[in-house]
């Protein structure tokens, strides 16, 4: 798989088991779930393949190594250009001939669906609003330096408009389900995102990200600044948004999703708050997949033919 700037991505599909017959081959043939792990994992990460088989029992499902992970090129950008990765994953979907799409992001993949949800949306047309050229320039950028100074209240407006431009066919989500997401970028509040930022910002965190975790990491500060999480969810309407958090996340405190649901406006998201669960896919067990899959059946309903 290919994405829109050149970068090679590893990525698996795994078609729906509902059974045979006519219920089985609808699910099969019509939705299909895109997983989008979180920093330092891959498709063939225990967690991720877990999701996979709870999955599977409704949809058919598509995994995929971000940039700088597992077996895909390139290096890591944190949640940046990882929007390119899911929408090549999605693409890869409707060619398969899945009429329906959902994404589901864990962590980083949690931010980046939401981003993707922002940016790439069905047109009139059939076009999409993706990444602009300019974002998507030559070199490596990372999620590194400091948060910016100020912002003006118009700035996400303004990032989301820099960001969109026509591009492939078919790379938009019709919903979109969050997990474990941070609501805004710079996070250092706690000290799990404290060590997340020592890996991504020094160059011997990065080695430790690169031989330790797996995963290469870019260099440098992003530039421009990508759409924030909390920015992005205003724009997803009016694609279904389910977002999914733990009480007991030791990345990112209840604020993050209560953020989210609150930037979503009224009826824009629906927030499951779960008690005793921690962060992202490894926190997640099957009963919570198996209603998450249940939710993403329900926001895209098969359409008779």
């Amino acid at each position: 798989m290919l994405t829109d700037d050149g970068v090679p991505v590893e990525a698996v599909y795994d078609p729906c088991t509902a059974g045979s017959g006519a219920a089985g081959d609808a699910a099969s043939g019509t939705l299909a779930i895109v997983v989008a792990h979180g920093f330092t994992g891959s498709a063939d990460r225990p967690a991720v393949r877990r999701a996979v088989r709870v999955f599977s029992q409704r949809a058919a499902v598509i995994t995929f190594s971000f940039r700088g992970h597992g077996r895909s090129g390139g290096r890591s950008t944190v949640g940046d250009r990882e929007v390119l990765d899911l929408a090549a994953a999605v693409a890869w979907a409707r060619r398969l001939g899945h009429t329906r799409v959902v994404t589901a992001g864990f962590s980083m993949g949690g931010s980046v669906v939401l981003r993707h949800g922002a940016l790439y949306t069905a047109g009139a047309q059939g076009t999409e609003a993706v990444r602009s050229g300019q974002a998507a320039r030559t070199g490596e950028v990372a999620r590194v330096g400091k948060a910016p100074k100020s912002v003006a209240p118009d700035a996400s407006v303004r990032v989301a408009a820099r960001e969109r431009r026509t591009g492939r066919a078919g790379a938009h989500a019709d919903a979109v389900i969050s997990i474990s997401a941070p609501a805004r970028w710079y996070y250092r509040g706690t000290a799990p995102m404290r060590r997340l930022h020592w890996v991504v910002t020094r160059p011997s965190g990065r080695f430790v990200g690169r031989y330790g975790f797996r995963t290469r990491i870019a260099t440098g500060e992003w530039d421009p600044v990508p759409l924030s999480p909390v920015a992005a969810v205003p724009l997803i309407a009016p694609a279904p948004l389910l977002l999914v958090h733990g009480d007991r996340d030791p990345y990112f405190p209840l604020d993050h999703p209560r953020m989210l649901a609150e930037a979503a406006g009224p009826g824009g998201a629906e927030l499951w708050l779960e008690r005793g669960m921690g962060h992202a896919e490894n926190a997640a067990d099957e009963a919570l997949l198996a209603r998450v899959a249940d939710w993403a059946a329900a926001a895209c309903p098969i359409m008779d033919s």
